[in-house]
């Protein structure tokens, strides 16, 4: 019969104790193995999902995109220079998404939804609103049937717009692409006074902070920003904020969208009373 030495079974168990990872551990907090350019490769997270947002130990928020067998791939919504290899990740069980609330209006906003401006937090009641979200059917859609004054009497005579028309303004550099779009939300500022507002978001991807300053600052001396939400994703922000700010610009527009014809219907109903 073999001795046991005790020696040996309390090193093994040392060992084995050393390295144990629970199941529930691996499925809710992970390791860091390797960041950069914005892009985290992380160990554990075994029931995380596609899309979903996790917190890095800084507080740094992060989506995941890759689901690998041995680990997960996910971006960085802001700068990675302050996460190294070894910091531990955690699931916050929420999709990527933003806090969206008419408090926007008025507001300038980066891609997660909070405010840059200066002007303090947003005010009023927020809802969470999904980046990426299945687009209504066509059968649950309104047909295009009023008119979206641009303004320019070219467009409004030639290529009349319809409200829920999509609309490609293509052009070279210096050729007056954002002077179109932005005096098609100065022009609606008639329909705001009037109590039927056209609620406008201009998204600036990766421009300079300089020019998005010059346009907030045209909206508001032409009475148009009580309307308009600017999402700002300058090019000093990392390759994720800039890539999701064009979602995050959706994701406002289709709040107003749903909570503004559901507040119409009920207001004609109850006038038709």
């Amino acid at each position: 019969m073999v001795d046991v030495r005790p020696d040996e079974v309390s090193a093994i168990l040392r060992q084995q104790l050393a390295g144990f990872k629970s199941a529930s551990e691996l499925e809710e907090v992970g390791t860091v193995l390797q960041v950069g350019d914005g892009i985290a490769r992380i160990y554990g997270l075994t029931k995380v999902q596609s899309g979903e947002l996790i917190e890095f130990e800084n507080g740094l928020l992060g989506i995941v995109l890759n689901l690998e067998e041995d680990n997960i791939g996910a971006v960085t919504l802001g700068s990675s220079n302050a996460i190294k290899e070894g910091d531990t990740v955690k699931r916050t069980g929420k999709i990527a998404s933003i806090k969206v609330g008419e408090g926007m209006l008025g507001r300038v906003v980066d891609t997660l939804g909070h405010p840059i401006d200066g002007k303090g937090p947003l005010t009023g009641e927020l809802f969470e609103m999904p980046l990426e979200r299945k687009a209504p059917g066509v059968i649950f859609r309104q047909p295009v049937n009023e008119p979206l004054q641009t303004g320019i009497k070219a467009i409004d005579a030639m290529i009349p717009i319809g409200r829920g028309q999509r609309e490609l303004i293509i052009g070279d550099r210096q050729t007056g692409k954002t002077a179109v779009a932005l005096d098609a939300i100065i022009n609606q500022r008639e329909f705001y006074d009037k109590g039927e507002p056209v609620f406008c978001i201009y998204v600036a991807v990766g421009q300079k902070g300089s020019t998005v300053a010059n346009v907030v600052k045209t909206l508001e001396e032409r009475g148009a920003m009580p309307y308009t939400v600017v999402v700002a994703a300058s090019a000093s922000d990392s390759a994720p904020m800039q890539f999701y700010a064009p979602m995050a610009g959706a994701a406002i527009g289709e709040f107003f969208r749903d909570t503004w014809f559901i507040n119409r219907t009920s207001d004609h109903r109850n006038t038709s009373r």
